[in-house]
């Protein structure tokens, strides 16, 4: 049996391994229609949209026009506007509808997801492929983390490194960043 240090540096060796295989275009490819974008609203379930709140999240501290689907405060998308949604096992019936919705309003869409040839995937405007383990596809599986944490895993220093790369293509610096962090905790 593995120690607790031991399972952390398998984890962080998978995690690695898994952003090691997404090619660099994909970040800047990403980064483009999110500059792009009038308006961006985040979509995930679960797990998976805790990570996609983490980057709305860094979206508004680098003062962009961005919302998470749900939250009250919301506005409509239209023409202009993107929703990024999370797919990882390929669809959920709740982005499948959010992409008809959007698509139908004039909206672009962008899924990331593990499973690009998924139903969701085939909607979308903008496929980020992600190839981790999600809980769809753990069984059997050797990875040390369970269920769809090594997709989540990634997810999250994915969506940092699309921050840091379009704080630098917006040409600001951290301080502006955290200028925007709010005072209300």
């Amino acid at each position: 049996m593995a120690d607790s240090r031991e399972l952390g540096v398998r984890a962080a060796r998978e995690v690695g391994e898994v952003l090691e295989q997404i090619p660099c275009d994909t970040a800047e490819e990403l980064c483009m229609e999110i500059e792009q974008a009038r308006r961006i609203a985040c979509y995930g379930v679960g797990r998976e949209g805790l990570m996609m709140k983490a980057l709305c999240m860094r979206l508004m501290h680098l003062g962009l026009d961005a919302h998470v689907v749900g939250d009250m405060t919301t506005p409509p998308l239209g023409p202009g506007d993107l929703l990024l949604a999370s797919a990882g096992p390929g669809r959920f019936a709740t982005v499948l509808a959010l992409l008809g919705v959007v698509r139908d309003a004039g909206a672009r869409t962008a899924v990331v997801t593990a499973q690009p040839q998924g139903e969701a995937a085939r909607q979308a405007d903008l496929v980020v492929h992600l190839p981790a383990q999600t809980m769809a596809d753990d069984r059997g599986s050797a990875s040390v983390l369970p269920m769809g944490s090594l997709y989540e895993a990634v997810q999250l220093l994915f969506f940092d490194v699309v921050a840091i790369r379009l704080r630098e293509r917006l040409g600001q610096d951290s301080e502006e960043m955290r200028a925007r962090h709010t005072n209300l905790e």
